[in-house]
């Protein structure tokens, strides 16, 4: 579903994502003004404070019409557990509102199927009796090729389960006396409320991609093969998304002409805006927001003034170690420090308590006004939610040069490449220093 206006572009759906080495899952893209959200479902606790499920254990009986009312699919043969891929309306398993769509089945009264393949799974559930007790847990990047559905209003199939085998691929159904007349179909939000703990699939932010002065691209890094359908979103801060896989050539490229559309209209400056058309310029902003543009003649003398403002940036940082600002946090006056150590911490300016920290790692995001709030969006480690943190600043310009210079050090840190030139250049003055010193002597 669209959203659009003039000057920006509000978009969601669902694409696959491709992290690593893993097997490409389904997430949902939710693009605003100033943000790319990344998000995958999740089952969680909706009895009082919200919580993640981890494992859940239910027993379910099996029903004189529909028997347990579960299809599954996966298995060891593929590297997963066992999941559940279609739940009947009328069975206990989904009356009980405790079992989703996209549960692994890792224990079956007691049993530990782990490991098990698909039609061992298979047997050990048309021989557990009258009543089952399962043990859980949501799998949260379930391959795409099992392609399960999204939601729950999606009612199992009759089928023969008296002989034959099962596949892994396709939906074992343990569904005796089936009625195949009922198509009626039950959201997991409209289950009865079960007298214990509550849960309910949610979607939860994966990652979240600032967009301001980010950049996209499909191709491949250091080649020129452009991937099929499928970008990258990459963060000021090295921050990326993943190689986000749409499902045909039309969403990809309406995807990257919103994403380009938001990212252009966050950029104070476009390139048709530069003064100087040379082809190798560089532009450097002071605290000030003053612009202040510079031209070289070789493509060499370019990427050398790159690597000297990275190092300056790196040795400054590593200097310096941390840096506080005043700020106004409803009202009251707070100071921000950014710790190249630690990360960032909020404190009281008058009994200096600290008010909140947090590592660079948890920050998923920021947005500002342009003139002086600042919104941080944190993760929790503990629950995974993300947490909006927003203060006010007399030099806005100064705290976002600032963070920046301290994430572009903390990639730096963890960039061989950059540290190996370090660790040269250091070598190189350490040896002239002591050929000028035996040379004085």
């Amino acid at each position: 579903m669209d959203f659009r206006t003039a000057c920006e572009e509000t978009k969601t759906g669902i694409c696959l994502l491709q992290d690593g080495n893993q097997e490409p899952f389904k997430v949902r893209l939710h693009l605003a003004k100033d943000i790319l959200m990344i998000q995958e479902q999740d089952v969680i606790c909706v009895s009082g404070e919200p919580f993640y499920s981890g494992e859940r254990t239910v027993t379910i009986r099996r029903q004189t019409v529909g028997g347990f009312g579960l299809s599954i699919k996966g298995g060891a043969e593929h590297n997963i557990p066992v999941v559940i891929s279609k739940i009947s309306k009328e069975q206990r398993a989904e009356l009980s509102g405790l079992l989703f769509i996209g549960d692994a089945i890792l224990q079956i009264n007691g049993i530990n199927v782990r490991k098990c393949r698909h039609e061992e799974v298979v047997q050990v559930l048309r021989n557990a009796g009258e009543e089952v007790t399962l043990t859980v847990s949501f799998l949260k990047r379930s391959p795409a090729f099992l392609k399960l559905p999204l939601n729950e209003d999606c009612a199992c199939a009759p089928s023969d389960q008296s002989s034959g085998t099962s596949s892994p691929l396709c939906d074992s159904g343990l569904h005796l006396n089936y009625h195949p007349n009922n198509t009626d179909t039950l959201s997991c939000s409209s289950w009865p409320t079960s007298p214990g703990l509550r849960w309910e699939k949610r979607w939860c932010d994966l990652r979240l991609i600032p967009l301001l002065h980010s950049r996209f691209s499909q191709y491949v890094p250091g080649t020129d093969l452009s991937r099929q359908n499928a970008f990258q979103v990459i963060a000021v801060d090295g921050v990326c998304s993943g190689i986000i896989q749409c499902l045909s050539a039309e969403d990809c490229v309406d995807w990257l002409q919103a994403i380009a559309t938001n990212i252009s209209n966050l950029t104070k400056h476009n390139d048709s805006d530069l003064l100087d058309r040379r082809k190798h310029c560089f532009t450097v902003q002071s605290e000030s927001g003053e612009d202040l543009y510079f031209s070289v003649e070789l493509e060499s003398d370019l990427a050398q003034w790159e690597r000297a403002f990275q190092t300056a940036t790196f040795l400054e940082v590593e200097r310096i170690q941390c840096k506080t600002y005043a700020c106004v946090l409803e009202s009251h006056l707070m100071g921000l420090t950014i710790d190249f150590s630690t990360g960032f911490i909020c404190f009281d300016a008058a009994t200096k308590a600290i008010l909140w920290r947090y590592k660079f790692s948890q920050l998923k995001g920021s947005s500002d006004d342009g003139k002086s709030k600042i919104k941080f969006l944190f993760q929790n480690p503990d629950t995974k939610q993300i947490e909006a943190k927003e203060l006010e600043f007399s030099n806005l310009f100064a705290v976002l040069h600032c963070i920046h210079s301290f994430f572009a050090a903390k990639v730096a840190c963890l960039d061989p490449l950059f540290l190996g030139n370090q660790a040269t250049a250091s070598a190189a003055a350490s040896s002239a220093t002591t050929s000028k010193a035996k040379y004085t002597t």
